[in-house]
């Protein structure tokens, strides 16, 4: 599974709260070459950004575990997304309502290459809450794409995401396989 989104917006956080071994990160300190390329405003006490992927597992049952990588969010590192997204099932897109354009570059990378996501808003202290039909609308999601949030800190949160990921994957196999929704008889 992938988690991805803009610069900031919690994906190695995710990662790290609801893996169950330490989590493989490539964070590395933010110097002043990013000054006028990322845009801290937003985020003032951030330090470090990943530079390639950060790396985790968590086990749902005997039967499945999930591999999570977190992608970059500089589109300087865009480039390795097709990399760390090579055989991947799903992707959770985080968002951060202070900043929901970044958001726009992950759905549409997944958007055309075809694989399943969810939208998850992180809820940053102070952030601003909006209904999910108005998230949706600024998004341009489809009905079929699920909205959620949760604070990427809290791993009984996180594993509810990574739940309802793997649940949508399942309906969307369902329904490409004709077994939900099929008329009668």
């Amino acid at each position: 599974m992938v988690i991805s989104g803009g610069f900031g917006v919690g994906k190695t956080t995710m990662v790290g709260a609801v893996s169950e071994i330490e989590p493989v990160t490539t964070e590395a300190a933010m110097t002043a070459a990013s000054q006028g390329v990322d845009d801290t405003s937003v985020l003032p006490h951030k330090t470090a950004t990943t530079v390639a992927m950060d790396f985790g597992r968590i086990t749902i049952d005997e039967g499945l575990v999930l591999y999570l990588f977190g992608t970059p969010g500089q589109n300087r590192f865009w480039f390795m997304w097709d990399s760390v997204c090579f055989g991947a099932l799903g992707a959770i897109v985080l968002a951060d309502v202070r900043r929901l354009t970044d958001a726009f570059g992950p759905i549409d990378y997944f958007e055309g290459a075809g694989l399943p996501f969810i939208v998850v808003v992180n809820q940053f202290d102070g952030a601003p809450t909006y209904p999910v039909e108005e998230l949706r609308e600024a998004l341009a999601l489809p009905e079929t794409v699920p909205v959620l949030s949760c604070d990427a800190r809290n791993r009984e949160g996180s594993k509810r995401v990574l739940i309802e990921l793997v649940e949508h994957l399942l309906r969307l196999r369902q329904e490409s396989a004709g077994l939900v929704n099929a008329a009668p008889g």
